[in-house]
């Protein structure tokens, strides 16, 4: 069989098990570009694997997230008799240290929030929206493009609930939101054109289209610049997507600050922000000196406590 068939078959695959499979399917495709449509899956070999990788150095997240789509891709190949051995590396290189969200006090958020004014000369958007959205990803968790594909029918604002539709994994889920956010939401549909389809963009430009992620990135790259918030301790700058980490860690240190039990209501946290897998909330347990210092105390009356009944 062809690789590029072969790779096709695995995508529709991964597919019907209900993943979106979109960026893993954009990287096999163009691994398959790379050796042609007449490329046969047994004619793969680890230097045609090494070639795009990459020799780039030092080795990068993005050369062990290729590796690991590669490798799953290999083994459904072996899976279904097509290859009897993986053509992958031998010898791995020392994985890069891992990424720690940048997260935003809330003096920082507050200076953000401050500094959207007016909008420059040029801009597509203007800034109730950008400030809406804002306090969206911080207050309601999202991911990037969970609020940018936002529609009007999504928005539950009688209810306090938005459903974001085909999220990661291709999963749909409702996120309840507070008082102070929805207060948010109302007061900026009220500024938005009345009689709205139901399917048309909540966020939206002056022109009435979604809201460009890139371009909100970009804008929001420049509200950061403008009053200083910069990391010296990697070449990425704090993202957007960084607020909805900060959104975990500031409700995390509040239920410790409010002696909830936290452990109980991590999974509460977790559904919330739609991850499928417990251990991709438990990093948050580590994040923050903020956090560990109030989980810590939480220790000390705890051990205080047992000392006394002991």
């Amino acid at each position: 069989m062809t690789l590029q068939r072969l790779i096709e078959q695995y995508i529709s695959y991964q597919r019907s098990l209900g993943s979106s499979f979109v960026s893993d399917a954009a990287l096999l495709r163009a691994f398959g570009r790379t050796r042609g449509s007449r490329a046969r899956v047994a004619s793969v070999r680890v230097p045609h694997v090494d070639a795009f990788l990459g020799k780039a150095r030092p080795v990068t997240r993005t050369w062990f997230t290729k590796l690991s789509c590669l490798r799953c891709f290999f083994r459904y190949a072996v899976s279904r008799g097509h290859i009897t051995t993986l053509p992958l590396p031998i010898v791995m290189p020392k994985r890069p240290p891992v990424f720690v969200p940048y997260i935003y006090t809330r003096e920082e958020l507050r200076r953000l929030l401050r500094v959207i004014k007016s909008s420059p000369q040029g801009s597509i958007l203007e800034p109730a929206t950008i400030r809406t959205m804002m306090l969206v990803y911080y207050g309601a968790g999202l991911r990037l493009r969970e609020a940018t594909n936002l529609t009007c029918a999504d928005v539950d604002l009688n209810e306090s609930v938005l459903t974001i539709r085909n999220a990661k994994f291709g999963k749909t889920r409702l996120v309840p939101i507070g008082p102070q956010l929805n207060r948010v939401l109302v007061q900026y549909d009220r500024t938005r054109p009345k009689g709205r389809p139901a399917n048309s963009p909540f966020f939206a430009t002056k022109a009435g289209r979604p809201v460009p992620p890139l371009n909100f990135q970009v804008k929001f790259r420049v509200l950061c610049d403008r009053i200083g918030i910069r990391r010296t301790d990697t070449h990425e700058q704090p993202r957007i997507h960084d607020l909805r980490h900060t959104f975990a860690v500031h409700r995390l240190t509040s239920w410790y600050q409010q002696g909830a039990d936290v452990q109980r209501l991590l999974h509460h946290l977790s559904v919330y922000l739609g991850h499928v897998h417990l251990r991709h909330t438990q990093v948050y347990l580590s994040m923050t000196p903020e956090l560990l210092r109030e989980a810590s105390q939480r220790f000390e009356r705890y051990a205080g406590k047992e000392r006394r009944h002991a």
